[in-house]
């Protein structure tokens, strides 16, 4: 894969050489094997490195996808746990080339991990860590607070949020949160997962890196209590490397959801970083009691929206209904102080998603958070918060059962970051597995990770650097720029919209196109193709579920 210019208007998107549709990565032995093909086919067979066929079965017609716009066809391979690299042919197809190993998923896993790593801010990256990804230190200068410029504040660290140099601190919140809920729920998975990053002590490596991200987000909080919403460049950035985006950073105001979920997120690190720096738990504690005391104090919402001078991203919300909910179930998690409790059943009155674990509703964290918790818990709302895990796995279920992709997402899932709902919809699945004890949802849960690296309409492995027909021109800026062919590897893809929105994708994506397939994979693409932490970290939580033997 070359890379090409961005903006360049007589440039083409490539199309998947493959018409049968495989996790490019590959299948666990023990686990349920599907391709999918749209075209008529009654036969397979499955080949290995020389051309031998090692297996014979029949496909069977599922019948027409609408999101897809195909008729397509399903070939389980189920019963074939031959460990091994193979390919499907059928008919004169043949697909992306996968493995059958009991470690399938470690190299992916690795990439996706460690693409936090990347997208480091306030430091260089070393070559000993980075390789050929290596780049010199960014943004250490102090910024200026928006409306106060004659103060100016240290708020170096952090994660990159995205395609640009940004760092907001709802979507910091909420990465860092999945991550750290991954390592929470399959904790041996991230003691023995290795990522070659600079060592913090004896953390296990994952929470290493959720460590840089949290320093970030206390300095982003004021002695008040209250936590600025983001800080940036007044513009974004054009395409240069970090280290080069030398323009004035600004501190933009304080935020009801950023302090609650600063708070939050403080709260939860606190209980699982005391067994490993007590002092450093005390300090995130500390943080989050801070965050609590101001919003107690400004009880109405606060939102955000940028000043008309400034376009970077706004990450506004209409409430902070669930964001409270989540800091005030955290809180209660780590202290026992009945006052949470009661604060956070206040919350409660308000109608929010109990399942939902992005930045914008965040209700399914509050109810892990509780159920979860080492304190006293009111059985009640114990049994109402599984119960909604339960049910929505139930619904999202049946919507799998109907896609030929084995997909969980409806026509109205697929906007931006369509991906990040198909892996929350993934963590869904896991989590009610894991308070089931039982593995109902797993090979659910396995599907939406299929579609994510191949078992999809287009044939693309959604991961970079991973698979054999892969994105590889994400919206990313030091991937465009670093004069490296290959891609940063394990940075996940936003995906499909069915209503892209800027000018390269509403001129490469035909109208009437159906909404699995409004993909391109270019760097204009921002609506399809930009990469962001919180798209990854459901991605993480998701593999740490799948390769938990416990």
């Amino acid at each position: 894969m070359s890379r090409t210019n961005y903006g360049n208007e007589t440039e083409t998107v490539t199309k998947s050489p493959f018409r049968i549709f495989v996790n490019q990565i590959g299948y666990c032995p023990d686990s349920k094997k599907t391709a999918v093909m749209n075209f008529p086919c009654e036969n397979f067979q499955i080949i290995d490195r020389k051309g031998t066929c090692r297996y014979q079965g029949k496909a069977m017609r599922f019948g027409y996808d609408k999101n897809a716009g195909d008729t397509v066809y399903q070939a389980d391979f189920s019963d074939f746990c031959k460990k091994g690299t193979y390919r499907i042919v059928a008919l004169d197809e043949t697909s992306a080339e996968f493995c059958i190993a009991e470690s399938v998923y470690d190299g992916v896993f690795f990439d996706i991990t460690k693409a936090f790593y990347y997208l480091r801010c306030g430091c260089g990256l070393d070559e000993k860590y980075a390789g050929i990804y290596s780049h010199g230190t960014c943004h250490t200068s102090r910024a200026f607070v928006y409306d106060d410029r004659q103060t100016e504040l240290d708020v170096t660290g952090g994660w990159h949020d995205a395609g640009d140099y940004g760092r907001y601190v709802t979507a910091g919140s909420c990465a860092a949160a999945h991550l750290l809920y991954a390592y929470k729920l399959f904790p041996t998975v991230f003691k023995k997962q290795k990522l070659n990053i600079p060592e913090e002590g004896d953390l296990p490596d994952l929470l290493a890196e959720c460590r840089y991200e949290l320093e970030f987000l206390m300095k982003m909080q004021r002695e008040d209590g209250g936590v600025y919403h983001k800080v940036t460049t007044m513009r974004h950035a054009p395409f240069i490397m970090p280290e080069d985006d030398r323009e004035p950073l600004y501190l933009f105001a304080v935020s009801s959801m950023a302090t609650a979920d600063c708070g939050a997120v403080c709260a939860l690190a606190s209980g699982i970083y005391e067994k490993y720096d007590s002092e450093f738990s005390k300090r995130l504690r500390q943080t989050a009691e801070k965050s609590c005391r101001w919003l107690d104090n400004n009880p109405a919402f606060i939102g955000f929206q940028n000043p008309d001078d400034c376009n970077t991203g706004e990450y506004g919300e209409e409430d902070d209904a669930s964001n409270r909910f989540w800091i005030y179930a955290e809180m209660y998690a780590l202290t026992g102080d009945p006052a949470y409790h009661d604060r956070m059943k206040k919350a409660l009155t308000n109608e929010f998603s109990l399942t939902a674990m992005g930045y914008t509703q965040l209700g399914g964290l509050g109810a892990l958070a509780y159920l979860l918790c080492g304190q006293k818990t009111d059985q009640a709302l114990t049994n109402r918060f599984t119960d909604h895990f339960h049910r929505e796995a139930e619904r999202l279920k049946s919507v799998a059962d109907n896609s030929g992709y084995g997909c969980a997402m409806e026509e109205q899932n697929f906007t931006w970051g369509s991906n990040m709902t198909l892996l929350a919809h993934g963590m869904v699945f896991a989590i009610s597995d894991y308070l089931n004890r039982d593995c109902t949802y797993k090979n659910y849960a396995a599907a939406q990770l299929n579609y994510l690296l191949g078992v999809n309409p287009t044939g693309y492995s959604y991961v970079t650097g991973n698979g054999e027909f892969r994105c590889n021109y994400p919206h990313l800026r030091p991937a465009h720029v670093d004069g490296i062919d290959e891609c940063i590897p394990g940075m996940v893809s936003g995906g499909p919209n069915r209503t892209p929105c800027d000018p390269d994708a509403e001129r490469l994506i035909p109208k009437g196109t159906p909404p699995m397939k409004c993909y391109a994979d270019h760097v204009g693409c921002y609506s399809l193709n930009e990469i962001t932490i919180y798209w990854n970290s459901p991605a993480v939580f998701l593999l740490g579920y799948l390769c938990c033997k416990d």
